[in-house]
């Protein structure tokens, strides 16, 4: 596990809707919350200067962060962080206590080790296609991976890697997996490349027919009417 990555927060007592505007309208914060571990549900206050570049690292969505509020000092994980729709502005973080001697669930990433090299891209011609790029883990905190690797060189045209290959390290289990064989689904997989859009033009270009032979059906065409 890296070293935590910190966030200094300070106590709010004005909460609400119209309070939350200000905040972020006037003083440039964010508000969040922190609850969990038997504890008080605590509003808070982040500057959005320092929750933005912390959210623009992988780590901050799946690592245990610490978060100080005065002289305290916690160890919390995001559980959710709102964005605006339209604009790069964060609105509102939610912030889970942790207890060390107790399991939890985390999203971690997943991250793909030679894709460009595989035996179904580089002599099957196939294409690398991801299904999952995260997938949620139970474990104790002490064995929070920051990421899972899997390593997809073996993998062959038309083959797949499912939850159930996955190597995970010491201590790490996927919950999905103890729901059953439906539940294991496929994380990667080799398939055929498919044709271009000029493939597909040049294909029914070839199968037009020509001018000469569209207008001598024409013809053929307007006789037959003749005919009738």
């Amino acid at each position: 596990m890296s070293d935590r990555m910190e966030l200094t927060a300070e106590v709010r007592t004005d909460v609400g809707k119209g309070a939350s505007r200000r905040l972020r309208r006037n003083a440039d914060l964010v508000p969040g919350v922190v609850y969990g571990a038997g504890k008080e549900a605590v509003s808070i206050t982040i500057p959005h200067k320092d929750l933005h570049k912390a959210s623009e690292s992988e780590s901050f969505y799946s690592q245990i962060l610490t978060l100080k509020t005065g002289s305290d000092s916690e160890p919390v994980i995001l559980k959710d962080l709102q964005r605006h729709p339209a604009r790069d502005r964060l609105m509102h973080a939610d912030f889970f206590r942790i207890r060390m001697d107790q399991k939890i669930s985390v999203e971690i990433p997943l991250h793909f080790l030679n894709e460009d090299n595989c035996v179904g891209v580089k002599q099957e011609g196939g294409v690398v296609s991801r299904t999952m790029t995260s997938v949620e883990i139970n474990c104790l905190p002490a064995d929070l991976p920051e990421y899972i690797e899997i390593d997809v060189a073996a993998l062959s045209l038309g083959s797949a890697l499912h939850l159930s290959d996955i190597v995970l390290p010491e201590g790490v289990e996927i919950p999905a997996l103890a729901l059953g064989d439906d539940y294991d689904n496929v994380v990667v997989s080799v398939q055929a490349v498919r044709a271009t859009v000029d493939d597909v033009e040049a294909d029914v270009a070839g199968a037009a027919p020509q001018e000469g032979n569209a207008e001598a059906a024409d013809g053929e065409s307007d006789e037959a009417g003749d005919d009738s």
